[in-house]
């Protein structure tokens, strides 16, 4: 038989991976949309004027297996070196049960915040394990569920106090021994608050003069101290006390919470995370049940179903983002869910006996290594360590140290004449022995000192960790299927399409995945010397190249570790050129009402004055009202942040007038790139007037949610504004760090380099066109039983389109929340709920699904209008009815059925399978219940026994 060429490549990674819909299904989705292809809906939606003249291109795409090869040879050019750097990071062991089941497996990377608790109970029960393992470390009540990094946790606690202290003082207290990255971040945050940063050494603290405190536990240097008497005479000046304390040190060590603390933070990086060159890792805050109302971030607590049953939920959930607009005080909405869940099962993994044992092996090696140097003259500081000290090496610093990486071995420079050293549970005798050698000594036998270097006073007392589920069995076996039974409690991306508007949940491939896991990239410490990580350099570079050429800016900072963190450095940037050219004054800050909640609380936050802009009726920017504020600021504008292509889903043809009435009057325009999933390719921001954006490369390109974080929000702007990106201490730079790493969660960005590589520009314009496609698809094929609220001159939606649900509370008593838990009866995930409209669903079905995925959320959600008919003709009862009750359970299903509809129309309807139906492990959870009675710790056997009768 002849051979029969054919088009067909199998490698074709853009079409075949990524994006969803075949061309055949294209055709149908072209039929039912009414354009002839992709190129006739663009020109129909997107306005020629602000079109990107030429094509993206920075290569042909790659294939799966020249994805690995390229991925190995950069990866080949990092040096991971034994690191004994320390300065808040860590080597450490991921457990592979762990590794394999949690960081690798898309049932957790690829979940989504667990803002709809009843199909997130999994990852709701893994972070209440998290929140109680920081409780019982710290000594205090309340843990919220993580923030970003260490520093930014320092900072956001610095505020708390602000918010919660009686203190008038408007001076804020900075242990001088808090790492150098900690302290940079906070004098950051401070500045543009009018809150005066006071360094010094806690012997000189002045409790009348500041509303806080802030300890480093151990310090940077390595000394561990009791704060109880500097934070009982803050007490008594009407100021906080806060901890910064390494929560491995606290297995040992006395606790925040014993020492009076108010507020403890830290990082939880080496509960089995790797550093990643600075990220992600989960921070965490805890607080006395005083504080807890002010905590930032979110929190999880404990509630009960429709039928008594015990269910997890996010309590103080208005609270969760501290966004009240311009009151706001925080813009905190991105937490470390993934990393919060890998370090908690971390400590169920090893318990609190084995995490004691990890850290006795530390500290006993890190006194045998003081012991030794200092037997052999050196200088070694402190006298009470934990796992670091500092050497006194006078001139020998640059031979010390260069021995030491002629070993492989990093150690830190403590100024110019003194060397610090870390150990962690990574740490070999080999590794010490060749410390020993760095310094000229030879022939150490490699035992463990058997004293402590703590003060008796300093030893921990109480005990943690003692809930049962860190007691359990640790065998792999019952591990792997503890993980697997939560990880079966929740709805992700790996089950069902999660269709939520803004959030762009789309294909997270796997291949590019994989080299998160591999060492170079896993274990390199972000203070490592620059010549040892030119693998990540060259990735560096090169996504910042790729991001640069979409959007049309000419540089990028990687720095700022979420979308939030993203608006709140653009921001910063913004107001120091204004500084630069003498216009300090320039306050003013134009913000459309419509605009995500993040915006005008991180404009507050740079201190800025949040003026809002009306929307017109059709959801487009009022321009009139927009030139009359700006006219108004005049000399006083800044800037104005707007959301392109709309918070409504719409491609507003006014977006150059808009920035051109902000320049006209000497302001810049943040555009937030929350929506770029729709630009990519076809128009580029900083060619349509915006000055800066922040890039949410867990949306647009394939960072994974992680269940509610991690994700990066580096920022692009004009060449005017490259001078006062963030800085850091580590790299250097005219301006404050935002995060406390140089690059952020630098180890996620490979994720966003392989996803560009694999597409190649076309690519990434053909998934824009596709995501575009999508929307109008639903949005088409539902039109006659849902209102589109938006669309743009020529009826076409973006890449997302609200569905009005308000007219059903009025004819049938069903309000939003009811059709979000009925569409998981169909096993799917809510689009967003009443945002940026109360009562409303924003629906983003991506460029990643299939046709039939698309249809099948068609049909449940067109079931669910045909119920809803059933209660307006008077059919069904308005309080008796599937989505009162939804979402049925299997207990539900097996229980007396006293209900005026069948068990199949409850638990089967359309849109759900049939053999791999998804089960909602609880029914509707009752909120008002969990804020009554608020647990955010796991609570004791009993109570779960109670709760469940």
């Amino acid at each position: 038989m002849p051979f029969t060429p054919t088009d067909y490549d199998p490698y074709d990674f853009a079409n075949r991976r990524h994006i969803g819909p075949s061309p055949e299904e294209m055709a149908e989705m072209f039929e039912t949309v009414g354009v002839k292809d992709l190129d006739d809906l663009i020109n129909q939606t997107v306005p020629q004027s602000i079109r990107q003249a030429a094509p993206l291109d920075f290569g042909k795409p790659k294939s799966e297996r020249e994805l690995i090869w390229h991925l190995r040879k950069v990866a080949g050019r990092n040096k991971v070196f034994t690191t004994m750097i320390g300065q808040g990071y860590h080597g450490t062991v991921t457990p592979p049960a762990i590794q394999r089941n949690i960081l690798e497996n898309p049932a957790w990377y690829t979940a989504y915040t667990p803002y709809q608790p009843e199909i997130s109970q999994g990852r709701l029960e893994a972070l209440l394990n998290f929140q109680t393992m920081v409780s019982d470390l710290t000594g205090l009540p309340i843990a919220n569920a993580s923030l970003l990094d260490e520093s930014t946790a320092c900072a956001e606690a610095m505020t708390m106090a602000l918010r919660v202290a009686k203190s008038k003082a408007k001076a804020f207290f900075v242990d001088e021994n808090c790492h150098p990255q900690n302290i940079a971040v906070m004098q950051t945050r401070a500045a543009p608050l009018g809150i005066e940063i006071i360094v010094g050494s806690p012997d000189d603290l002045n409790p009348e003069d500041v509303f806080g405190a802030i300890f480093q536990y151990p310090g940077t240097h390595g000394a561990a101290r009791d704060f109880s008497p500097e934070i009982s005479a803050l007490h008594e000046a009407k100021a906080l006390g806060i901890v910064v304390a390494d929560p491995m040190a606290l297995t040992l060590l006395k606790e925040p919470g014993a020492m009076g603390a108010d507020i403890a933070v830290g990082s939880t990086q080496r509960f089995g995370v790797p550093m990643g060159y600075g990220g992600p890792h989960a921070a965490y805050m805890a607080s006395t049940d005083a504080c807890k109302r002010a905590m930032p971030g979110r929190i999880v607590g404990v509630s009960v179903d429709a039928r008594g049953n015990k269910a997890y939920r996010l309590s103080l959930q208005t609270r969760e983002q501290h966004i009240r607009r311009e009151k706001a005080t925080s813009n905190v909405c991105t937490a470390q869910a993934l990393l919060a869940v890998m370090a908690g099962f971390y400590a169920v993994f090893h318990g609190p006996k084995g995490l004691k044992a990890i850290a006795q092996r530390i500290h006993a090696k890190t006194v045998r290594l003081a012991e030794v140097l200092r037997d052999h003259g050196f200088d070694v500081q402190p006298e009470a360590f934990f796992d670091t000290i500092t050497v006194e090496v006078g001139p020998m610093q640059g031979v010390i140290l260069q021995n030491a990486r002629a070993q492989e071995i990093n150690l830190r420079k403590v100024g110019k004449t003194k060397i610090g050293i870390s150990l962690d549970e990574t740490t070999r005798w080999t590794s010490i022995k060749h410390v020993w050698a760095a310094f000229g000594i030879e022939g150490i036998e490699d035992d463990r000192s058997p004293r402590y270097a703590i003060p008796d006073a300093l030893i921990r007392e109480s005990e943690y960790l003692a809930h049962p589920i860190f007691q359990m069995n640790r065998a792999e076996t019952e591990m792997m299927r503890y993980m697997r039974r939560l990880a079966d409690r929740d709805l992700a991306l790996d089950r069902a399409m999660i269709p939520l508007g803004s959030c762009t949940m789309k294909l997270n491939a796997a291949v590019e995945m994989i080299p998160l896991s591999w060492p170079e990239f896993a274990h390199m410490h972000p203070f490592a010397p620059q010549d040892q990580a030119l693998g990540y350099k060259e990735m560096l570079d090169g996504l910042a190249d790729i991001l640069c050429q979409a959007t049309g800016y000419d540089a990028m900072s990687m720095q700022p570790n979420s979308g939030a963190q993203g608006e709140y450095a653009g921001l910063l940037t913004i107001m120091a050129y204004h500084r630069s050219r003498g216009e300090a004054h320039r306050n003013i800050c134009l913000i459309p009402v419509s605009a995500h909640g993040t915006n005008p609380a991180s404009a507050q936050m740079c201190g800025m004055k949040v003026v809002a802009v009306k929307s017109a009726e059709n959801g487009d920017i009022d321009l009139e009202d927009f030139r009359a504020k700006a006219e108004k600021a005049g000399d006083n504008l800044a800037a104005c942040m707007i959301t392109y292509p709309s918070t409504h889903g719409v491609f507003e043809e006014t977006v150059r007038d808009v920035c051109a009435i902000t320049h006209e009057f000497g302001g810049q325009v943040y555009l937030d790139g929350a929506n770029l999933n729709a630009l990519v390719g076809l128009v580029k921001p900083g060619e349509i007037g915006a000055d800066v954006s922040h890039l949410n490369l867990h949306k647009t390109f394939a960072i994974p949610h992680g269940g509610g974080g991690p994700g990066m929000g580096p920022i692009g702007v004009k060449a005017h504004l490259e001078p006062f990106l963030p800085g850091h201490p580590d790299i250097g730079g005219a301006e404050g760090p935002v995060s406390a790493a140089p690059f952020g969660s630098a180890s996620i960005l490979v994720i966003s380099w392989a996803y560009c590589l694999a597409m190649s520009g076309a690519g990434l314009t053909q998934a824009t066109k596709l995501a575009i496609l999508s929307a109008n698809y639903i949005a088409k094929r539902l039109e006659g039983s849902y209102d589109v609220l938006f669309k743009g001159s020529s009826g076409r939606v973006a890449h997302e389109c609200i569905l009005d649900t308000r007219p059903f509370a009025d004819s049938a008593g069903v309000n939003v929340d009811d059709i979000a838990k009925r569409l998981m009866d169909s096993g799917f995930h809510a689009p967003t709920m009443s945002w940026p409209v109360a009562g409303t669903l924003m629906v983003e079905p991506t460029e990643s699904e299939t046709k039939a995925e698309l249809d099948r959320f068609v049909d449940a959600m067109l079931s669910i209008r045909s119920e809803i008919a059933e209660i307006e003709r008077g059919e069904m009862d308005q309080a008796n009815n599937p989505l009162k009750h939804a979402p049925h359970t299997v207990n539900d299903l097996v229980a007396e059925w006293d209900r005026p509809y069948s068990r199949e129309q409850g638990c089967f309807p359309p849109g759900a399978f049939r053999v791999d139906k998804y089960w909602p492990p609880v029914g509707r959870v009752d909120n008002a219940f969990g804020d009554r009675n608020l647990v955010c710790t796991c609570p004791p056997v009993e109570e779960l026994a109670e709760a469940a009768e």
